[in-house]
């Protein structure tokens, strides 16, 4: 799979408008901007992801001999403009919040200045490569505040919407904070490390379970994690125990143990207590099975002495939240700014900027959607990050951004790092802004 896809991963409409755009000669700059209207329920935040893939989409597009093939047979489209897509290249620049970065409503994280063909025909992608990563880094953060100190790990891929879908899950669960992935394929593509353990399915096809326990301890001697729970979870314990004595004589240590079913919170203090007792107090516990945010936050509340936790389905699906209101609008055209004005969707004009502001301890106070040039305290959010089509400098590595990621869920005020919906965090726009939005409306269309 290539994370710069198809040119034609698009939608029909935006090959449509441009050959109109060409045919009427509207090839000066424009302005598009990607930003979320309005938070999911239970979401006192967002955290910014999927920069990385669309720089390398925009980096790379191009349309492929194929492609034009079937946009010239298709019967929509002149020759003219099958021979303008033969040489098509992104152009522009693009102006971004650093991946990671805590962000709310009507803030844009990612603005792009194209000529108005350029800057049209990649919103599609755009929007779907930060729209999913922002979706999934955004829940696995929650699931990192609500389990502090805990390992958690990446279960989604099997039941996510498709392979790009599993890919990219791992690696925006990553950045937010987890500290692995079951995938193996995100593991070689992003760097991120991989752990797993075993299906009952290993556990069945033996015919007792302490033998299927040694073979598997035996074939993976560095990582032997156990699964407990196929037949009798107490008793799979005491088998454990029994087993381990045996094991150590070959120099195999059982790492852990893995819960997957039932009451997690009590079957963890009976195996911890069964363990403990046989002597293998560093064996740790691991906890799967249709969690989320709030079911590792009941069992780090009940004291359930869990070191780990894998999180799946609704991680990789975002299943209480499954996507965003967001939107990638034109905000200015051949230097004049434009303002949407429909009902319940009307958007703020110009190039803008976010000033953000905290206080002497780092803590997150407020921040100021500006239009760009605007003198407003604050630090600015959007940053350079590709001219001309080509990166201004080389991407962050995937650890440096899960460090940053870290640094901004450290700074939200400690009412937007609990599970509950909390006040707003404060936004403002800037009086300049607004007397922008007030000239534009007045002009009429």
């Amino acid at each position: 799979m290539n994370d710069a896809a198809t040119a034609t991963l698009t939608d029909l409409y935006q090959l449509t408008m441009l050959q109109g755009y060409l045919e009427q000669g509207m090839t000066a700059p424009a302005v598009f901007e990607f930003f979320v209207r309005r938070l999911p329920p239970q979401r006192n935040f967002l955290v910014a992801a999927g920069l990385e893939q669309v720089l390398d989409y925009l980096e790379s597009l191009c349309f492929t001999p194929e492609e034009l093939d079937w946009i010239g047979r298709c019967g929509r489209f002149s020759r003219a403009f099958v021979d303008y897509l033969a040489e098509f290249r992104f152009t522009g620049s693009v102006h971004a919040m650093a991946e990671g970065t805590v962000f709310f409503p009507d803030e844009p994280i990612l603005r792009v200045t194209a000529p108005l063909p350029e800057a049209q025909l990649v919103e599609t992608r755009v929007i779907n490569l930060l729209h999913f990563q922002t979706l999934i880094a955004s829940k696995a953060a929650r699931c990192v505040l609500a389990a502090p100190g805990r390992s958690l790990v990446d279960f989604g891929l099997r039941r996510a919407h498709g392979a790009e879908a599993g890919l990219y899950a791992a690696r925006a669960a990553y950045l937010a904070g987890f500290a692995a992935t079951a995938t193996v394929a995100a593991g070689i593509r992003f760097g991120i490390p991989v752990s797993g353990t075993m299906a009952h399915s290993f556990i069945q096809a033996h015919a007792d379970e302490e033998t299927a326990f040694e073979h598997f301890a035996r074939a993976q001697p560095e990582h032997a994690v156990l699964l407990l729970d196929t037949y009798d979870t107490e008793a799979a314990a005491r088998k454990v125990v029994r087993l381990a004595a045996r094991l150590r004589a070959a120099g195999i240590h059982v790492r852990g143990v893995r819960l997957d079913s039932g009451d997690l919170a009590a079957h963890a203090r009976a195996v911890r207590a069964i363990l403990d007792a046989g002597g293998l107090r560093e064996v740790e516990i691991f906890a799967s099975g249709n969690l989320d945010e709030h079911a590792l936050a009941a069992l780090v509340a009940a004291g359930a002495p869990i070191d780990g936790f894998g999180i799946g389905t609704r991680l990789d699906t975002s299943a209480d939240a499954p996507y965003l209101d967001c939107a990638y609008k034109l905000e200015e055209y051949d230097g004049h700014a434009r303002r949407k004005r429909s009902e319940g969707k009307a958007t703020l004009p110009g190039r803008k900027q976010v000033f953000r502001r905290t206080d002497a301890d780092g803590i997150l106070t407020g921040d100021i959607l500006a239009l760009e040039e605007a003198d407003v305290p604050g630090r600015a959010l959007l940053a350079p990050c590709l001219a001309d089509g080509r990166r201004l400098q080389p991407s962050p590595p995937l650890t440096a951004i899960r460090a940053h990621t870290a640094r901004e869920l450290a700074r939200l005020p400690p009412a937007l790092r609990t599970l509950e919906p909390a006040a707003p965090y404060p936004v403002t726009i800037d009086p300049g802004l607004l007397d922008l939005v007030r000239r534009l409306d007045e002009a009429g269309p």
